[in-house]
């Protein structure tokens, strides 16, 4: 079976650190693109930061210099590095998998495009 589980949420205080990750099974994150998303309460699932098919990774504007995101391939894991959070950081996040790398494009994320996503992880940053 292909799985994702994602671990690593949490809650902190604004300007705090998490570090996420996402481990896959039945299928080789190498093989396409991998991405991260959130969903806030009430709110539509937002791309954060994915790879791209030329490895190069991007990042959503409200994220740049806070976020990394990397992938360990033998550990067949993806990480969301989050530094300096904030309050509107606040969501759960999700894993996915991008198998033909269509889920970004032109600065913009596509969620419809995604095709197996994680069960999610919360991240909760208070003031």
């Amino acid at each position: 079976d292909f799985q994702l589980v994602e671990s690593g949420g949490g809650s902190v205080q604004s300007g705090g650190s998490l570090r996420l990750s996402c481990t896959a099974s039945g299928y080789t994150i190498s093989s396409g693109c991998m991405a991260w998303f959130r969903q806030a309460p009430k709110m539509q699932r937002e791309g954060v930061a994915s790879f791209d098919a030329k490895g190069i990774p991007n990042y959503a504007d409200s994220v740049k210099g806070r976020f990394t995101i990397s992938q360990d391939n033998p550990k067949n894991t993806l990480y969301l590095q989050m530094n300096s959070l904030r309050p509107e950081d606040t969501a759960m996040y999700y894993c996915a998998v991008d198998r033909y790398c269509l889920a970004y494009s032109g600065g913009w994320y596509y969620p419809q495009r995604v095709d197996v996503w994680g069960q999610g992880t919360q991240v909760t940053v208070s003031s």
